[in-house]
């Protein structure tokens, strides 16, 4: 190796022999040359952290997202001119009019009713997604059974019964001695009511369950308007159908209504103690990290000798019950001789199955030591990175509150995709099908005009069959592709969610290299490193951010197909079909992962060296593959140590709120709202604690994977001269018995020099 002095040009020439380094790993055969770090075959002695003396990386990527944010809001403006929201809130009757919009005839109707909800246990509506049977706008659901015989009988006595009946019949029908023959064919009237209540604007029977026997006002048959009696049973399975076309397979809610209402009362009546929770856990949170610069090594330690006493006093228990069932007769039997026993409790009367039991836990237990012995080095190295990250996000604490920035941006990209997606769906003029209760009807699902619907052939070849409104629709260019179009709106969105993460992820990571770079903590900090990485990150490194969450985002795009394919193909009888589309959700969750590994680390060397996507995720792969075991030690730590605080802090702070909500707290017992149900307010808090801990903690983990990375760079491109010093903290160096030499070893010889 030959240098200058002052190390401004370096040759690089590759060393033949190998070392073991003081961390107890195997030194590389070769050295790192300095152009594998930015600059090409030169030394920056004055290398303080992120490179400022930066260019725009992935130019080409960058334009094509630009273009693709253009038509993506192309795209929405599109959707707003042609859709129409209003046919996703309001219910659409069979003549394609809203129930419930203001200004229209059915503004006091905002229900829809089903004139014969048994129609929508058809296999077709799962096909058509559509009941086919006449839909009509009313104002409240049916109370109670009658049918249109019935009501016919009971006129002559008294009007009442058609005053009641004709509320649910077309508008400005007003016949009740017209024939149950005539009114069905010509769809005026039910032939029958069924006590219901509304779901989602839509009637639906009243089922309620006594003494395990589903029942419908307390009855569990009903005559069908036609002479026949039908089940309860038959009610339900019609429901679950029309739910399962509407809704995706929604079971049916009982009570669906009032238990809504009473959770919205106890939300109105403890958000302000829902929010101090939330409040309490973000300063735990807080202290939690702060405070793990002094306990992150004892509360590693304790658990991991917690688990050797406890494999230790499994061990002796095996031994234990082993010893007192060998002199026992018929505990010698073995396992083999028993057989298969669905009752486990018979092989721990077995003495084999506790020597079994004893042997498994002694591997696991030398397992464990060995490990321990070999890796502790590596171990008190997490240990101090962990320490060191809880530093850094004291010095930096602004990061802490960055992750407000990413849920905003999130939430307008997904407001964005959501409103897009329902303009979409809502676009188009109605589109009538013609539906038949027979399956053999060739004019099922036929396009048809419902005005000229009447004078067709169509309900002499299929009796029974009508027009009704089935979706929103056209024959246009635009509406031909309104699928393709959700797909590109889906795939878009995906790429904007990802680019936010990425933005946040190198974004905090220059900032935290920021820190680790300067060789005076906290003097040689710049000022604003937050603000600097994330004008970095914009400016420079939009195209490499893009590129990246393109990547990601078409291996999770396939896992949405994949997922939609298998919810599609779940009652097919094929095995192969099941395993095949098994296997390849297993491969892309896996590559999901991985890709979302790489990305992390990648843009972690883009923040810190200003180099393009591809060059720093090589870069990164190969440096963390060069210190594999400390990858995996330090991951591995780090995630226990993140789980616990999680849990410990949603734990504590669900306590508490438990404890609040249920009035055992004597001191604060008159402050607390009367509920309804107590676990609503509980459970919020338990989650949002969690989400809260979880925003902090993904701060944190991203300090500590950025300390690392510069931890490894910093071992592979200093010595500890005064040219090249370490930049690590003073408990890593004595970790790995480095140390920073004051002077240049030339320096010294020349004063010695002159001394003498």
């Amino acid at each position: 190796m030959q240098a200058h002095q002052h190390g401004v040009e370096r040759t690089f020439i590759p060393r033949k022999t190998s070392r073991v380094d003081p961390d107890g790993q195997m030194a590389r055969k070769s050295a790192v040359p300095p152009s594998y770090y930015g600059e090409p075959h030169k030394f920056d002695p004055t290398f303080r952290g992120p490179v400022h003396k930066r260019g725009c990386t992935d130019v080409l990527c960058c334009v094509i997202f630009v273009i693709v944010i253009l038509g993506y809001i192309t795209l929405g403006a599109v959707a707003w001119m042609h859709g129409d929201p209003r046919k996703v809130v309001y219910p659409t009757d069979s003549y394609g009019q809203f129930c419930g919009q203001q200004g229209t005839p059915n503004a006091n109707k905002a229900i829809l009713f089903y004139f014969n909800i048994l129609h929508c246990a058809n296999p077709a509506v799962l096909i058509n997604l559509q009941c086919p049977t006449t839909q009509l706008c009313v104002s409240k659901c049916p109370d109670r059974f009658a049918t249109y015989l019935d009501m016919q009988y009971n006129y002559s006595r008294n009007r009442s019964y058609w005053e009641y009946y004709r509320q649910f019949c077309k508008p400005g029908f007003d016949n009740p001695k017209k024939s149950v023959a005539q009114v069905l064919r010509d769809e005026d009237c039910p032939s029958m009511l069924v006590p219901s209540r509304p779901f989602l604007q839509r009637c639906f029977p009243d089922f309620i369950t006594r003494n395990g026997t589903l029942t419908v006002a307390n009855k569990t048959d009903f005559k069908d308007g036609l002479g026949k009696t039908r089940s309860v049973v038959d009610l339900r399975d019609a429901a679950k159908g029309e739910q399962s076309a509407l809704f995706g397979g929604i079971a049916s809610l009982l009570d669906a209504k009032e238990v809504g209402t009473k959770i919205f009362e106890d939300y109105a009546s403890s958000w302000y103690w829902i929010l101090i929770g939330l409040v309490i856990t973000m300063v735990i949170s807080l202290l939690f990290i702060l405070l793990l610069r002094f306990t992150a090594g004892v509360l590693l330690w304790c658990v991991i000798f917690g688990v050797i006493a406890a494999v230790g006093y499994g061990i002796w228990h095996c031994y234990w019950e082993y010893v007192a069932l060998r002199g026992k007769p018929n505990a010698d039997v073995t396992i083999s001789d028993i057989g298969f026993q669905t009752d486990f409790r018979v092989y721990l009367q077995l003495s084999q199955t506790w020597l079994i039991f004893m042997i498994s836990l002694a591997v696991i237990e030398a397992v464990i030591i060995m490990m321990l012995i070999f890796l502790r080095r590596r171990v008190r190295i997490a240990i101090a990175l962990l320490k060191e990250g809880s530093k850094a996000v004291s010095y930096i604490m602004s990061t802490l509150f960055y992750p407000i920035i990413t849920f905003l941006l999130l939430a307008l990209c997904i407001a964005y995709w959501a409103v897009t997606a329902i303009f979409l769906a809502s676009s188009g003029d109605a589109v009538y099908k013609v539906m038949s209760t027979q399956p053999n009807c060739k004019y099922t699902n036929i396009t048809c005009n419902p005005e000229t619907f009447g004078q067709s052939n169509v309900s002499r070849v299929c009796p029974g069959s009508q027009c009704t409104f089935a979706f929103y629709g056209g024959e246009s260019v635009y509406h031909r592709y309104i699928f393709v179009l959700q797909l590109c709106n889906l795939l878009v969105f995906l790429w904007l969610v990802n680019f936010v993460i990425a933005l946040g992820q190198c974004t905090l990571a220059g900032a935290f290299a920021s820190y680790y770079w300067a060789l005076k903590k906290p003097a040689d900090i710049p000022a604003c490193p937050l603000a600097a990485s994330f004008g970095r990150a914009i400016r420079y490194h939009t195209g490499s951010l893009a590129f990246g969450a393109l990547i990601l985002s078409i291996v999770q795009f396939f896992r949405i197909v994949l997922e939609y394919l298998d919810h599609k193909l779940k009652g097919a009888h094929n095995a192969f079909a099941r395993f095949l589309l098994c296997c390849l959700k297993c491969c892309f969750w896996c590559l999901e992962r991985f890709i979302k590994f790489m990305n992390r680390n990648a843009y972690i060397m883009i923040a810190i060296y200003g180099r393009n996507f591809c060059a720093s995720a090589r870069d990164a792969f190969f440096l963390l593959m060069r210190n594999v075991v400390r990858v995996a030690v330090l991951d591995k730590v780090t995630d226990f140590l993140l789980f616990l605080g999680k849990l410990l802090i949603s734990g504590s702070v669900g306590v508490l709120a438990f404890f609040f909500f249920t009035r055992k707290i004597p001191v604060i017992q008159e402050e607390v709202p009367s509920l309804n149900y107590y676990w609503v307010p509980l459970l919020t808090v338990i989650f949002g604690s969690y989400l809260v801990a979880h925003g902090f903690f993904n701060v944190y983990a991203m300090c500590v994977d950025t300390l690392f990375l510069c931890f490894l760079v910093d071992l592979e491109k200093n010595d500890g001269s005064a040219a090249r010093p370490y930049f690590m903290s003073s408990t890593l160096r004595a970790i790995l018995n480095k140390k920073n030499h004051r002077r240049a070893p030339e320096k010294k010889r020349a004063r010695a020099g002159r001394r003498k």
